[in-house]
């Protein structure tokens, strides 16, 4: 019997699910609030390019067109990448356009027998007989609504759109006390180049962030106003973003992305040998930080800009927080096109912005808030069960609680897929949806949910120690290699994928080594 299968969102991590659970005998049925298929990449800013090198970020059975020949491709041929993805391998058939998920509801047992559980599912496997999920779905054209039924539901809502993260200010001190104009980057990438262009054009900006987007954008609006109206760029703190992977000439693959990088490193579930490793190498782990970041602040000149982080390399790495540096932003400091200033708080004005310690306030016509968005709440509110919200959002000092970073012990017939970060998420995704097909079609078990439950409080260790105070983000970023040989073991894959001793200790990992041999 076919096993009908949705999948939530046709983004990168919703393709790879949808291909992957085909090759399975699986009925996959996509459901995607937009047009087209891309998620992220269907709308961005116009000066957006890749952040990873593009070798890194690829399809492992569908290499990126020879036309194609920088590092870095822009978004348009990033976008034209992913649909051509979806083309050949015929996936856009199973896609329902212009279909927002507003509701997914479980119909079977009880939450108390849910609670009662042991194993995943009551039995340890993906499909049952005594439950099936409702997704309750609305076409966003004809405001119809439909509800279908299906055997298991794989989220792939991403954690990089749908709902902004709006600071919160004080009573009379949020952006209704401004008279100019408040966005957030979701809003601006949102309009089409012609538009947004106009739309910054003459104006004082203030762009609040400092990630990928609010550099991009400032490089917009610093291109549109020039030294007449300069954009100000406020942040909290700075981070070690990239000029280019390249410190002092040697590879940064080679030197985060390989199996020795992360002998370096403690690690969640290692043995003595494997902790040993890493207490011994520490200080060849602070050398290395070190390395990238004098590189850093000398390309950049982050000294006289007052932009040298106070934290390492690797926090920023562990914490998926670095971005690529658009080419010549601090030239346009310099040149008095943009201004950084940093602010640990602020509050809105009549007139403008007014940064916690000071008072004189920063006069703006347009605010655009480039601080991301709350990927937590947008994944829970896509349960109707409150006890299902209460699980997928787990303790609110802890990680999201997903086992292999797809599971939730607790939660059955459900995976989510893409929600964790790493340094190439395509990649990541793929694997993890190869892991999950294997799952669904009965290859291998998962543990008992207090197993799984303990490694998920392994990794929340692991999280806390490297990434600090974003350990919410989820990044493994530091650790690739090390979960995805979980995933290996899992399938009955063997994780080692490089051909020699050397080569498998010191090469960068890539998606063209877990092509099936």
């Amino acid at each position: 019997m076919e096993r009908q299968v949705a999948i939530i969102g046709a983004g990168i991590s919703g393709l790879l699910a949808c291909n992957y659970t085909l090759a399975k005998g699986c009925h996959p049925i996509v459901f995607e609030s937009q047009d087209s298929v891309g998620g992220v990449w269907t709308k961005t800013v116009e000066t957006t390019n890749l952040q990873t090198p593009k070798p890194v970020y690829q399809f492992s059975d569908f290499p990126w067109p020879s036309s194609v020949t920088e590092d870095f491709p822009n978004q348009h041929k990033v976008l034209d990448y992913v649909q051509s993805y979806a083309q050949h391998f015929d996936l856009l058939k199973h896609i329902k356009f212009n279909t927002k998920v507003t509701g997914i509801e479980y119909e079977g047992p009880q939450d108390e027998e849910i609670q009662s559980w042991s194993l995943w599912g009551g039995t340890g496997e993906p499909f049952s007989s005594k439950g099936k999920w409702k997704v309750i779905v609305e076409d966003l054209k004809t405001l119809s609504t439909e509800i279908y039924l299906v055997d298991f539901v794989i989220v792939c809502v991403g954690r990089f759109s749908g709902v902004p993260n709006i600071p919160e200010f004080p009573p009379n001190k949020g952006p209704e006390a401004f008279h100019g104009k408040v966005i957030h980057s979701m809003d601006y990438a949102a309009m089409d180049n012609e538009k947004a262009a106009e739309f910054i054009k003459g104006k004082r900006i203030i762009v609040v962030g400092f990630q990928k987007s609010a550099l991009d954008i400032a490089m917009e609006c610093s291109a549109a106003n020039g030294v007449e109206n300069p954009c100000t760029v406020l942040y909290r703190i700075p981070h070690w973003n990239v000029p280019d992977y390249l410190p002092w000439g040697f590879s940064l693959a080679h030197m985060y992305l390989s199996r020795f990088s992360e002998l370096m490193v403690h690690k969640p579930g290692e043995g003595l040998l494997l902790g040993l490793f890493a207490t011994i190498l520490a200080p060849l782990r602070w050398a290395y930080s070190k390395f990238v970041e004098t590189d850093i602040k000398r390309k950049l000149r982050l000294g006289k800009h007052g932009m040298v982080p106070t934290h390492s390399f690797l926090r920023d790495i562990s914490s998926c927080l670095i971005s690529t540096v658009p080419e010549k932003f601090y030239d346009n400091v310099e040149e008095g096109k943009i201004k950084l200033k940093k602010a640990p708080s602020f509050s809105f004005g009549h007139n403008g912005v007014l940064v916690e310690g000071e008072t004189t306030p920063i006069e703006a016509d347009l605010v655009i808030l480039a601080t991301g968005f709350k990927g937590e709440q947008k994944l829970k509110d896509i349960f109707v069960s409150q006890t299902f919200q209460n699980y997928i959002t787990g303790s609110p000092d802890a990680t999201i609680p997903l086992y292999r970073e797809c599971i939730q012990p607790r939660i059955p017939q459900l995976a989510v897929i893409g929600f964790s970060e790493s340094v190439a998420n395509l990649y990541t995704s793929e694997i993890r949806c190869r892991w999950l097909a294997e799952l669904l079609d009965g290859k291998f078990k998962l543990p008992s949910i207090k197993e799984m439950e303990k490694d998920v409080a392994k990794w929340d260790v692991y999280l806390k120690q490297y990434s600090g105070e974003y350990y919410r983000r989820k990044c493994i970023g530091a650790l690739h290699i090390w979960y995805n040989d979980q995933l290996c073991k899992d399938m009955g894959w063997n994780p080692r994928r490089k051909k020699g001793f050397f080569a498998e200790l010191f090469e960068p990992y890539g998606p063209l080594d877990y092509v099936p041999s």
